[in-house]
């Protein structure tokens, strides 16, 4: 099987073969921990976090994790390659699998502080921030970026930023494979309305065989990424494991070919229960801080409805109230 190295750190490009994408406002901790309750290989991703708030704010609230949650990787917003160099420092000391810069997002905020999509115009730029990163930490550093930028389609314009990426030692790249429109489109516009390109994707890999290349981007079912990810090196799914999460419980047989379960939850039942133990252990927050990642846990199920309104009820407010409420809502949903 191909690696991947950076420095001394190296991980099998298996380890990327199901990813859950960082989402803005989503991806904390305990969604975190959520997740890995339902598969323990998927690949998962902090939510954004920028340099400034990292070198100007409160560390241990933005990277303060569960070491259940492995592998997990941490995700950088910026530009400035000392400042990414000092914070990949800070997720090596914290424990994290993996530095992500992100070279994809198209909000009004990160384009205001020119990174995100916008560092796709200047390749070099970030060519020097992956090299600064690499050189602080011995942990792999790779990059989540678009296809292309505004309404422009030609291949020539991604090629070059990551021929140019990779010659700074990227190896692994993350490819949403769609273009990011910086004007007229709101971000999540911009996740539906560039039209999808999974061709583009493919040509990176063929142009780039010993990189590894993950596919992001309108993905929703097992079959269809696997179809659409043949002869790359993996996938990453987004809003739909947020969403419908139960999708996650196939990911261990299905991507990592693990042909015995006995440690893996047999049951949304299951899940939840451990997620009651899990929020124990936070007495001080409000319950619906842990409980809004588990709204779409019965998706689709007998009685979803009555288990979202009750974890996003007026009892959900309430600090401590997660385990009690859990419960309580299970057994109504989900009786043994």
């Amino acid at each position: 099987m191909s690696r991947y190295r950076s420095n001394q750190s190296v991980l099998s490009i298996n380890d990327h073969a199901f990813c859950v994408a960082p989402m803005m406002d989503w991806t904390d901790r305990h969604c975190r921990v959520f997740h890995r309750a339902i598969s323990s290989k998927a690949f998962l991703y902090t939510e954004m976090v920028t340099t400034g708030a990292l070198i100007h704010g409160d560390v241990e609230r933005h990277l303060g994790f569960d070491p259940l949650e492995h592998p997990v990787a941490l995700q950088l917003g910026g530009s400035e390659p000392g400042d990414l160099a000092a914070c990949a420092r800070l997720a090596q000391r914290y424990g994290y699998a993996e530095v992500n810069l992100n070279c994809g997002c198209p909000s009004e905020r990160v384009q205001r502080g020119a990174f995100g999509a916008c560092l796709m115009e200047t390749p070099e730029q970030v060519a020097d921030c992956v090299k600064a990163m690499r050189d602080a930490v011995s942990i792999p550093v790779t990059v989540k970026h678009r296809i292309g930028l505004g309404r422009h389609e030609g291949y020539d314009f991604v090629r070059d930023f990551v021929g140019t990426v990779a010659a700074a030692g990227c190896e692994l790249f993350i490819v949403h494979a769609r273009n990011a429109w910086l004007d007229g489109l709101s971000p999540k516009e911009n996740r539906e309305v560039p039209p999808l390109r999974y061709d583009i994707v493919h040509r990176l890999k063929a142009d780039f065989p010993d990189l590894t290349v993950i596919l992001n981007g309108g993905l929703t079912a097992h079959e269809g990424a696997s179809a659409a990810a043949q002869g790359l090196d993996g996938v990453m799914f987004g809003r739909e494991a947020y969403h419908n999460p139960w999708v996650l419980a196939e990911v261990d047989s299905r991507w990592y070919g693990m042909a015995d379960l006995s440690d893996q939850p047999r049951s949304r039942r299951v899940v939840a229960e451990a997620m009651a133990v899990y929020a124990e252990g936070f007495p001080e927050l409000p319950a619906r801080v842990i409980l809004r990642h588990l709204l779409g846990l019965y998706h689709g199920k007998p009685r979803a409805r009555l288990w979202r309104q009750r974890l996003s009820g007026v009892a959900a407010a309430a600090v401590g109230a997660a385990p009690a409420l859990l419960r309580s809502t299970l057994d109504l949903v989900d009786p043994v």
